[in-house]
């Protein structure tokens, strides 16, 4: 019996998400006493294998199969669960990404199990998995159990665990090549360019500095400010919602439930009370500092760093000392 961690790449690159699984898979396997194995899907992935084979796992296990050149939920399903059968494990781990959430659930019903989706946590009680899930916007954690047998199948929220908090080992992973047996004529789907978002759009999920403004920024005509904050630390600038909704900046900048989640470095969150919805986005950064007047405000109770005072004194004050040692 063991952990399966299934990765994900694209065009031989890896997504980043596919190292906070890895994360999980690491606590998992160490809490259940069980062999960790990441398995790696597409074609000519020799090099991947071998990078992520450095990490502290059991094993590698390769599905190189031409077919998988090019995502297809029939050819990526096929492939999983005849390596599942092959494996025999007792958990099955994904990156809650776009292409798992077509995946995963057709994969876990062609073997006839549920699928958790989502979970920020994972804890066991008598050696069995429970699922740690956020509802209603994240004011509630519900604790998921899964009932009717092995494997059990689980995706991970973006940001619920720190991809650099993986473990590498000084002796690398075994990596072995899995045959899988692919018939062309059952992929029905037929793959075309992947989707590009428009060319002034910004993913803030691969940031690693963000500074972010809230209801404290006051009026659009501060947002200069705020920008010359971001130039100076390196960082992309996102918002909270009514900042978004208010057209002061575009939809595509906005962190919380209804828009990004983020996991950066540094997270400079201004004049941002901290309500849960925007909590949920940004509460994976690895470094969360927040300036705000209000020394009640929510967002206090997940900052590093908080201080207390007026953005437009705080801000200016950050600029001429990063300025300063240019």
């Amino acid at each position: 019996m063991s952990v399966l961690v299934v990765t994900e790449q694209q065009s031989g690159r890896w997504h980043r998400m596919s190292f906070e699984v890895l994360a999980a898979g690491q606590q998992a396997s160490q809490a259940m006493g069980s062999p960790l194995i990441a398995a790696v899907v597409g074609a000519g992935i020799e090099s991947l294998a071998a990078e992520i084979a450095s990490k502290q796992l059991s094993e590698v296990v390769a599905l190189d199969h031409p077919a998988l050149a090019s995502y297809t939920p029939d050819g990526f399903a096929e492939a999983l669960r005849q390596a599942i059968a092959h494996l025999q494990p007792e958990l099955v781990l994904f990156p809650h990404t776009y292409q798992v959430r077509d995946l995963a659930p057709k994969l876990a019903a062609s073997l006839d199990k549920p699928f958790v989706s989502d979970a920020v946590g994972i804890r066991f009680d008598d050696g069995k998995p429970v699922f740690v899930r956020q509802l209603f916007q994240g004011k509630l954690h519900a604790d998921v159990t899964v009932e009717g047998g092995e494997p059990r199948f689980a995706s991970v929220q973006s940001g619920a665990y720190r991809a650099d908090s993986v473990v590498t080992s000084d002796t690398p992973a075994t990596i072995r090549t899995l045959a899988v047996e692919l018939d062309p004529s059952r992929i029905r789907t037929q793959t075309e360019a992947p989707y590009q978002e428009a060319k002034d759009s910004v993913d803030l999920s691969s940031a690693e500095i963000i500074v972010s403004v809230g209801r404290g920024i006051q009026d659009p005509g501060n947002i200069p400010q705020a920008e010359e904050l971001a130039k100076a630390l390196g960082a992309e600038l996102a918002a909270s919602r009514p900042i978004c909704d208010n057209g002061w900046l575009p939809l595509d900048r906005q962190i919380g439930s209804s828009g990004q989640t983020v996991s950066p470095n540094l997270y400079l969150a201004l004049g941002i009370s901290g309500a849960i919805q925007h909590v949920v986005g940004m509460k994976g950064a690895k470094t969360i500092v927040a300036v705000n007047k209000d020394e009640g405000a929510p967002i206090f109770e997940i900052a590093d760093y908080g201080i207390v005072g007026d953005l437009f004194d705080v801000v200016p004050a950050l600029i001429e000392a990063l300025e300063a040692e240019q």
